[in-house]
């Protein structure tokens, strides 16, 4: 585990302290699934806001076999099939949903291992590890979480100038990964996310650069030099990659969805909600759409995508 040069900050990132209500969710959320529970991680916008009241809080339980967190096998085989599963939460007087995945899946899905963004762009960013089992668990969630920004940089490499700003690296970056989902935010969204916390970014630079295997030199004035060029065949090679994430991403998105209207109660007012907080717009959930909710969701997709209020 000590191999990887990122994990001490990630180690510091994570324990960092949230609001006391978060904490208590994140155990009830845990609790809810009993021995199999190894961790809750809580990520997300919500933990920039000093106000929590009104929002959906975001968190990934971590659990050490599907067949374990469940009284439903069926359950266990969707999340099996398509991770994760998607639940909504309440605790507290707060409003969460909360995301599913094996310990074997998250450390699979937090690195190069698969094409899909969802998972190690997501830990790339700040997170919290608000709740663990025990010291091991802690650990292996650590160890896994500090796979995620090297596994952005790699699969960004082919996207990046040879020189430039160690920001602006992380900004194209994270460009790519919303690129490569059907989400909500506004265009900017990528790049507002490194500049709310730009110090943070400067500092697991260069470490996460080593752990993705990619020589760089770093220079004080915050502009990073790649060691070894690539080749015009990588570059195409590296956006043939990304066409093909786009398309995948895209896909496993409205899967997902599917699975969720399962496992969801509410979930297209949620989805509702997220598109209007994010993208401005004012849509309103018709009865019929909340009757049949997976037919619903994906009627509402052809004209978001054509109003660009997902990409």
């Amino acid at each position: 585990m000590s191999s990887n040069p990122l994990i001490p900050l990630v180690a510091e990132e994570l324990a960092l302290p949230v609001d006391p209500r978060v904490t208590e969710m994140a155990a009830a959320i845990a609790q809810a699934h009993g021995a199999a529970a190894s961790g809750v991680l809580f990520y997300g916008s919500c933990l920039r806001q000093a106000e929590l009241d009104g929002l959906m809080l975001d968190f990934y339980l971590i659990v050490s076999d599907y067949g374990r967190a469940y009284k439903r096998m069926w359950m266990a085989a969707a999340n099996r099939l398509i991770p994760p599963n998607v639940f909504p939460f309440e605790h507290g007087g707060l409003a969460a949903k909360y995301a599913v995945l094996s310990e074997a899946d998250f450390a699979r899905l937090a690195s190069s291992a698969t094409r899909n963004v969802s998972v190690w762009a997501r830990f790339a960013q700040p997170s919290r590890l608000v709740w663990a089992a025990n010291e091991l668990s802690r650990r292996r969630i650590v160890a896994t979480v500090a796979e995620a920004a090297p596994a952005l940089l790699r699969a960004a490499r082919p996207c990046l100038p040879e020189s430039g700003r160690a920001l602006d690296m992380w900004r194209t970056a994270f460009a790519l990964t919303y690129g490569a989902e059907l989400r909500a935010e506004r265009g900017g969204r990528a790049a507002s996310m490194v500049d709310a916390e730009p110090e943070r970014y400067v500092a697991f630079t260069a470490p996460a650069l080593a752990a993705a295997g990619l020589p760089a030199r770093l220079t004080r004035d915050g502009m990073i030099h790649f060691v070894d060029p690539l080749s015009d065949a990588q570059r195409r090679r590296g956006a043939r990659a990304w066409a093909r994430r786009r398309v995948e991403g895209k896909l496993l998105t409205v899967l997902r969805l599917a699975k969720a209207s399962a496992t969801f109660a509410g979930g297209i007012d949620y989805l509702a909600w997220k598109i209007n907080r994010h993208a401005g717009t004012g849509i309103a959930i018709r009865p019929w759409q909340r009757r049949f909710p997976l037919i619903g969701a994906i009627s509402l997709l052809p004209r978001l995508l054509a109003r660009g209020s997902v990409r």
